[in-house]
């Protein structure tokens, strides 16, 4: 087993612990937001338990994703699965979406057309408190595998969060961090409340929240979407590969360079190669073993290469051999 498959399955690890732990933390939390949000009769709490359920839901989805995405490549799928993962977890924002935002701002707007009458909020502060420590522990475990991801790939936390194609454990952290913010927002709903008298800030707080769950959900669709159309490494990353490719001998020049994210730890490489005019067939064959062996040592993450000699600028203008 080589080095690499081994770091493969132990992200995979990571990640699917990483989503276990949020499922487990939002299931309890939907049902105790949605008692308290019955009792106390608050349209902020109630749009939390949608907001926590949607979350559940979301991290259903992403485990799917997980287990599908890690089968092996066959006759059918001879590049493997692993871009399943990202139709998962785009169908995970839409829940998202969908379970979580459309129905806190629908609730929102009925509070503040219709009023409500709020019962005690005791239960529902208690629930907030508990549910913002629960959240906070399934926020850390995510960030904690970013910041090791991020060091494995020697690149800021901020802007690895950002370009990762592992979207589950993005998810997770944004989703987490979108929970905490919205439980903030359905306290202060509470409290404007208390202080005021007035529905108007729990209806207020509960389209904030339907807000905050559009931003999440459009972020991590457009992740997604992305990587489903094709998503290249980035450019400091495709100068290292044909940098790499040009060390080998034999090779001249690299006329054309495709790189493509097709997975967590899966990237391929196609690209049109200028060798040596005086390489013998044998050279040239040997010459692109190298070159996948250099890439594949300097980057753990490449998975396929494809190489295409391709006859330079000057070939091309003198024409083929006669």
């Amino acid at each position: 087993m080589t080095g690499h498959t081994v770091r493969s399955m132990a992200e995979q690890s990571e990640s699917t612990s990483t989503v276990i732990v949020a499922a487990a933390a939002n299931l309890g939390i939907a049902a105790a937001k949605a008692v308290a949000g019955i009792v106390s009769g608050s349209s902020a709490m109630l749009s939390e338990a949608a907001h926590s359920v949607a979350d559940t839901v979301t991290e259903v989805m992403l485990l799917t994703a997980l287990k599908r995405s890690d089968k092996p490549a066959d006759e059918d799928h001879p590049v493997g699965y692993a871009g399943e993962r990202y139709v998962w977890a785009l169908l995970a924002a839409v829940a998202t979406f969908v379970g979580g935002a459309v129905f806190s701002v629908y609730d929102g707007i009925h509070t503040l057309a219709h009023g409500e009458e709020l019962g005690d909020p005791t239960i529902s502060y208690i629930v907030l408190a508990v549910s913002f420590v629960l959240e906070g522990f399934s926020l850390r475990t995510g960030i904690q595998q970013v910041k090791a991801e991020a060091e494995r790939a020697q690149a800021p936390f901020t802007r690895y969060l950002r370009l990762t194609p592992d979207t589950t454990v993005k998810a997770v952290v944004m989703e987490d961090s979108a929970a905490l913010a919205g439980l903030m927002l359905a306290a202060g709903g509470l409290l404007g409340v208390q202080i005021t008298g007035s529905s108007v800030w729990d209806g207020v707080a509960s389209i904030l929240i339907g807000a905050l769950l559009v931003y999440v959900a459009w972020v991590l669709g457009r992740s997604n979407a992305e990587l489903l159309i094709g998503r290249p490494l980035p450019k400091h990353l495709r100068a290292e590969v044909r940098e790499e490719l040009l060390s080998v001998p034999h090779i001249v020049d690299v006329i054309d360079l495709t790189t493509l994210i097709q997975g967590p730890g899966e990237v391929l490489i196609a690209a049109k190669v200028d060798f040596r005019d005086v390489s013998s067939a044998a050279q040239v064959e040997w010459a692109c073993e190298d070159a996948e062996e250099q890439l594949r040592e300097r980057f753990p993450s490449i998975r396929r290469v494809y190489l295409d000699p391709t006859p330079g600028v000057e070939q091309r203008r003198n024409g083929p051999p006669e």
